[in-house]
């Protein structure tokens, strides 16, 4: 795992946990669900995404993997909370790339995943 990859997992989560904080959004909330996505679930995809399409394959160790997959999962309950949703989620961060590179939009990758909001 490269030292860079580390790092943006280390303040993903840290964001995630912080936004987390006194979080009590009142549903819905469109506009706090969609700055969650850019903020957080896209940026945190991306890290996947990236280390699997770059120049060099990056391996995340299991521990690695683990924090990043648990806070993508952290992202994705905010994003449902705003819709007043509660979601104990555990999503495929891989799943989440591949229909990243089907739709080329993390709106509707929420969406899928987690039914939320519904269509």
């Amino acid at each position: 795992m490269s030292h860079q990859s580390h790092d943006r997992i280390r303040a993903l989560e840290r964001r995630a946990e912080a936004a987390a904080e006194g979080f009590d959004p009142t549903p819905p909330d469109e506009a706090r669900a969609l700055e969650l996505l850019r903020e957080g679930v896209g940026p945190t995809v991306a890290v996947y995404c990236e280390a699997r399409t770059g120049d060099a394959w990056v391996r995340f160790g299991q521990r690695e993997f683990d924090r990043l997959e648990r806070t993508f999962n952290r992202w994705l309950e905010l994003y449902a909370a705003c819709y007043g949703v509660a979601l104990d989620g555990d999503y495929s961060i891989r799943t989440a790339a591949e229909l990243l590179v089907d739709t080329h939009d993390i709106r509707d990758v929420a969406t899928v995943l987690t039914g939320v909001p519904e269509r």
